[in-house]
């Protein structure tokens, strides 16, 4: 059973002038962590010093997930490490700790996280919406830190970066919208680089911006002030007389002259010099990253509430739906198309399927009862569906089928039966759950030039 109310504590500078019996406050984090945990925090703070709180709060293990608000409007920090901003009414907190609850009771079948990865997913599970977000840091070579990673690691020595990476290839992970791309020190990996202007020849640094001359007798190319004679123009070389520009003599392209070699050039190089390791780089050998914020995916939802253990019940679950990630499903769609286009056939149907009220159910039954109803009519649909047949979840709501050799006649019976199965599955339940529906058959219902992308955008707008 849960507690009747959250425990709330407020971080502010000074002492509360008026005592509350429903939340106890603190002026300092070492006074706040010297007791019992509380179940929600309030930082009463500047959003700067709000920030500095959180990233020690979060490193604290007994609030690596708890929720903890700003009244101000968050810093960067606060973004990347806290719940937002307060809401108005602290009644509203009682709800919110609830939901919250009930989320954590469903993570990884009750078993809190021991690892990396599982806390940060835990994090993530926990607040449906919230994303993993980079922070730009001057004080960081690479310029970008992620502020949770970091603070939900501690002590662990890891690489932010490659650890992302490992997510994004389990699909634990996915990116969203991107922030920046950088160019990083090919041998240290910093980000502190120095781009200077060479030689085009030798390479050197010392290089100046020169105007020269171009004898058309004997082709000599010097600088201006070595034809200046007496105030007359004479050739260095040939020693003729230049009178007239664009008959005796004409000033080149070549305006940079190299101290070192003596080389005339009209653009120079560049060089890109890491500040940290001080290695040399032409600015095309240097590693490109692109920096972004992550969110849970599809797949690392369904993780979170079947188990996080490799070879666990999510494992075999995938298996039986015959799940697979978004690029993957889009290849296989687009060959699919690509066969009948060039050959008529084999034809093949797609289905897509979209749970309308998927929040009403959330809402009316809870999390928890909420996920069983969806996973017993995904459990039917495994009965459903052929060992041929592929699936891709694009959304939490959302589920294509893509049926190969299916014709329209077999995609309507398709369809009936699975909203026979959906019916049986709710018979005892009070909030039931609305199918929409939406197909395609290949070749009857093709467009020209239209790719897998283009046809589940198309087909999207009948499931909205």
């Amino acid at each position: 059973m849960f507690d009747t109310l959250p425990r709330v504590a407020v971080l502010r500078r000074e002492p509360d002038a008026q005592s509350s019996v429903s939340r106890a406050v603190f002026t300092s984090v070492e006074a706040l962590l010297v007791q019992p945990p509380f179940d929600v925090l309030l930082l009463e703070l500047p959003s700067t010093e709000a920030g500095q709180a959180l990233r020690r709060l979060r490193r604290v293990e007994a609030y690596h997930f708890s929720l903890i608000y700003c009244t101000q409007e968050p810093d960067t920090w606060g973004q990347a490490l806290g719940d937002g901003r307060a809401p108005p009414n602290l009644a509203l907190l009682e709800p919110l700790w609830r939901l919250w609850r009930e989320r954590l009771a469903l993570f990884n079948r009750g078993r809190g996280p021991e690892r990396l990865e599982g806390r940060v997913l835990a994090w993530l599970w926990l607040r449906p919406k919230a994303q993993l977000r980079a922070l730009c840091d001057t004080a960081c070579a690479q310029h970008y830190r992620y502020p949770l990673i970091e603070a939900l690691a501690g002590d662990e020595g890891f690489n932010a970066y490659g650890w992302l990476q490992l997510m994004q290839q389990k699909a634990w992970l996915e990116a969203t919208e991107l922030l920046d791309r950088l160019r990083l020190c090919g041998s240290c990996g910093s980000g502190r680089l120095n781009y200077v202007d060479v030689c085009a020849e030798c390479h050197a640094l010392d290089i100046v911006r020169q105007p020269s001359l171009h004898c058309f007798t004997c082709g000599h190319v010097g600088a201006q002030e070595e034809f200046l004679k007496d105030g007359v123009l004479i050739c260095p070389n040939c020693y003729s007389r230049l009178r007239h520009i664009g008959s005796d003599y004409d000033r080149p392209l070549e305006n940079y002259r190299c101290r070192a070699c003596q080389a005339f050039f009209v653009d120079s190089a560049v060089d890109a010099r890491c500040l940290d390791c001080g290695v040399v780089h032409s600015p095309d050998r240097l590693r490109v990253r692109e920096v972004r914020h992550f969110q849970l995916s599809e797949s690392g939802r369904l993780r979170c509430r079947q188990g996080l253990e490799a070879g666990s019940a999510a494992d075999a679950y995938f298996q039986r739906l015959n799940l697979m990630g978004e690029a993957g499903f889009h290849e296989l769609l687009d060959w699919e198309l690509a066969l009948v286009r060039r050959y008529g056939e084999p034809g093949f149907s797609l289905l897509g399927l979209r749970v309308e009220n998927l929040d009403q159910v959330f809402a009316e039954l809870g999390e928890m009862r909420g996920h069983a109803l969806v996973d017993a009519l995904v459990e039917r649909l495994q009965q459903i569906i052929r060992d041929t047949d592929r699936c891709n979840r694009s959304s939490e709501d959302v589920l294509w089928m893509l049926l190969p050799r299916t014709p329209a006649v077999g995609l309507l019976r398709l369809q009936e039966r699975l909203l026979e199965g959906a019916q049986q599955v709710q018979k005892d339940v009070l909030q039931q759950i609305n199918l929409r529906l939406v197909g395609f058959t290949a070749p009857e219902e093709m467009q020209a030039e239209e790719n897998a992308p283009l046809l589940l955008a198309r087909l999207t707008a009948g499931l909205n």
